[in-house]
């Protein structure tokens, strides 16, 4: 080893005789350096543009992050419906494939940092299908896609996915209404290991009706539908509240001057129960969407309301009713194509939908509950072309909201991105990391710092002969972070070499 400096000029590291010093001729040695701040033994250490060197942070922002967006279908898609496997940690995005005749298909979805990867589309119905809802059914792992079939006279159906690596096949298809179906939404009761599936039926009066089904390998049989809302239904949207184990529907009672409403569901055994519908919107709400806050406890509804813009309300379940506090409005301009999840990582609720006062554009709200209140952080405009139809899913194992949807301006493509309710700040870069510290230092200290191809011993918990990379918050993994950093390949429990 020998002293050694940063030169700002040519951004290198050199040692005493002016020569730079490479990852590869500095073999198993080490440099010294002024610290920056202090640095524990054995922590994962970057050099600073001033030369001195200091740990890698990570600090979190309340700004929202927004992914590039990927093409999962180069065809115009209709009414994209995405769901979140967490058996496999994979999302799943159902919809209808206009360049393929219309056919139901879907898609499997792996999430990696800010980014999205697909697999090869699968078609689950070979016929025009319409009104598309994906949900998962946790007590199974398996993912159910409702829809209506327009090739056998626009009935209710339903079928059972299962996704296997990037790919997802299907059983046997079963109908839940043998008259035309629209409006079509579900969820998953995991208190009963039940899928609800509501909708209007159209062959009814449009009558707001639900529907209880029961997975079994890869069939789904139904009990016999329950009307909730004896009078013309739209903007239907189900949710799961997991803390009163009950089912929660919103929609737009067009018998009632079209006033946003929600009802309470019990499911007992393949039948549904309703208490009294309550209004939350005394205005028209022709877009609903709820979801469930699993931190707070509140149901959370999203929606298009009075003056089309776009609002929230928070939704408290007792019993079997349900009251509401005072809407939010997240939109002062015409909203549609309305979507909100619930991101529990980060305690939030994620609103995406169109915003037609601005070109038309892909643009998410962050919510945050507060007893019987939410708040809204400032829109993002996510995608700056005009989209349509937004479907939001949560992914729990990587803390990131996808987001899916129609790319209007790119011929109607179906789009997705990953959406983050808060952001991260690293100090990493792709090519700062040079090493380990040897020992502790203090702030303006002479650092040795173990560079590559030398071992350094002060790690924990390693598994022996993995890769390991670096992560943006300074510890080690073995999956890769953005930006990919190579720490080295464990030699021990506590032992690394270090390589670039």
């Amino acid at each position: 080893t020998g002293d050694a400096y940063y030169n700002s000029t040519d951004n290198q590291l050199k040692i005493y005789d002016g020569s730079a010093l490479s990852p590869v001729s500095g073999g198993g040695g080490t440099v010294e350096l002024t610290a920056s701040g202090n640095i524990p033994n054995g922590a994962t250490v970057i050099i600073n543009t001033d030369g001195t060197v200091g740990v890698i942070t990570q600090t979190t922002s309340t700004d929202p992050s927004v992914g590039s967006a990927v093409v999962f279908e180069s065809a115009a898609v209709y009414r994209p419906s995405a769901t979140f496997d967490s058996s496999n940690n994979k999302v799943v995005i159902a919809y209808r494939d206009q360049g393929n005749s219309n056919y139901g298909t879907a898609i499997v979805g792996t999430v990696s940092g800010s980014s999205i990867s697909f697999g090869s589309p699968v078609v689950f119905l070979s016929s025009h299908t319409q009104s598309i809802s994906a949900t998962f059914d946790s007590t199974n792992n398996k993912v159910v896609i409702s829809y209506r079939n327009e090739g056998n006279s626009s009935y209710g159906q339903s079928i059972v996915g299962t996704v296997s690596g990037t790919s997802i096949s299907f059983g046997s298809l079963e109908t839940f209404e043998t008259d035309s179906t629209s409006y079509v939404s579900s969820a998953f009761d995991s208190s009963n290991g039940k899928v609800v599936v509501a909708y209007r039926d159209q062959g009814n009066s449009n009558y707001g009706t639900a529907v209880v089904g029961t997975v079994s390998g890869t069939s789904i049989s139904f009990g016999t539908p329950v009307v909730f809302e004896s009078a013309t239904v739209s903007g239907i949207s189900v949710t799961f509240d997991s803390s009163n184990n009950k089912i929660v529907i919103s929609y737009c009672d067009e018998g009632n001057s079209e006033y946003g409403t929600a009802i309470v569901g019990t499911v007992s055994g393949t039948s549904i129960s309703f208490g009294t519908a309550v209004v939350f919107e005394s205005g028209a709400s022709l877009r609903t969407s709820a979801t469930f806050d699993s931190t707070n406890n509140k149901v959370v509804i999203g929606y298009k309301g009075q003056g089309n813009y776009g609002k929230g309300i928070v939704g408290t379940v007792s019993g079997t009713s349900i009251s509401f506090g005072s809407a939010a409005t997240f939109e002062s301009a015409n909203s549609d194509g309305i979507s909100a999840v619930y991101d529990s990582t980060n305690q939030k609720v994620v609103i995406a939908y169109v915003d037609k006062g601005n070109s038309d554009q892909g643009t998410a709200v962050v919510g945050t509950v507060s007893g019987t209140s939410i708040s809204f952080g400032s829109p993002v405009i996510f995608e700056t072309g005009e989209t349509e139809q937004h479907s939001a899913a949560f992914d729990s194992s990587n803390g990131k909201v996808v987001l899916a949807y129609e790319d209007i301006t790119n011929s109607q493509y179906g789009t997705a991105l990953v959406f983050g309710s808060t952001s991260t700040v690293t100090n990493l870069t792709a090519e700062n990391f040079i090493g380990f510290s040897d020992a502790a230092y203090t702030n303006g200290q002479t650092a040795k710092i173990q560079i590559v191809s030398s071992v350094d011993d002060a790690q924990t918990g390693l598994t022996t002969g993995s890769k390991f990379y670096v992560q943006n918050d300074g510890t080690l993994g073995i999956t890769t972070d953005d930006p990919v950093v190579l720490a080295g390949t464990a030699l021990s429990g506590t032992e690394i070499s270090i390589k670039n």
